[in-house]
């Protein structure tokens, strides 16, 4: 955990201003609706990054199978990633408790982003990892942030729910501070892995798969 930073990989290409704006879009959006709300903010969030990964995946899978050639393990490694946001979706709906209202609102925003994007990969493969890098790198701010209360007291320090504990194997004491930091070093790693996939088109060599 003491090796994470807050990185931001500025935009240099068109292709990549479009990423950072779509992903500034979706920012004040999430602010408008929820603002200080982090519990509730992170619903969403999770929502919509759970969504690229599987997409990705299937594409990636299906081109595969086209060409008939090895995907890298950009298949397996996508498909982990969308395991993991889902992960993190379930913990925080354990943690906020949305309402049947909020739940409904979470899935029409699901079920746009999820047009757009499947749209956008088709149309930019890359254009669409660097989305995610940069949605991930606001995903760390919004974690951190979220950290910053829970130290100031203005977040309670709530137990860790179940899920959460299993899924990280945590002790039985571990309070929320624990799970918003594990989830704030996968979100960094998703950031990371996005943006290398993205550079990847570029260079056209593939990530190597990391187990």
């Amino acid at each position: 955990m003491s090796n994470f930073e807050l990185l931001h990989q500025k935009p240099s290409k068109m292709s990549e201003s479009i990423a950072y704006k779509i992903t500034q879009v979706l920012k004040f959006t999430l602010n408008l609706f929820y603002g200080t709300k982090y519990a509730k903010r992170a619903v969403i969030l999770e929502t919509i990054a759970a969504v690229p990964g599987m997409v990705a995946g299937m594409l990636n899978h299906l081109k595969a199978l086209r060409r008939m050639r090895d995907d890298e393990g950009w298949v397996r490694e996508l498909l982990d990633e969308a395991e993991n946001e889902r992960m993190h979706l379930m913990i925080f709906l354990d943690i906020a408790k949305p309402t049947w209202i909020e739940r409904t609102l979470v899935l029409l925003g699901q079920g746009a982003f999820l047009f757009v994007y499947t749209f956008l990969y088709i149309l930019s493969s890359k254009t669409a990892h660097r989305v995610v890098g940069y949605f991930e790198e606001e995903a760390c701010k919004s974690y951190t942030e979220f950290l910053d209360k829970i130290d100031e007291g203005v977040v309670e320090n709530v137990a860790a729910p179940k899920i959460a504990k299993d899924y990280y194997k945590l002790p039985q004491d571990a309070l929320l501070r624990d799970v918003v930091l594990r989830i704030r070093e996968d979100e960094a790693q998703h950031r990371d892995r996005n943006h290398e996939f993205a550079d990847s088109f570029e260079s056209n060599d593939l990530p190597s798969h990391q187990q």
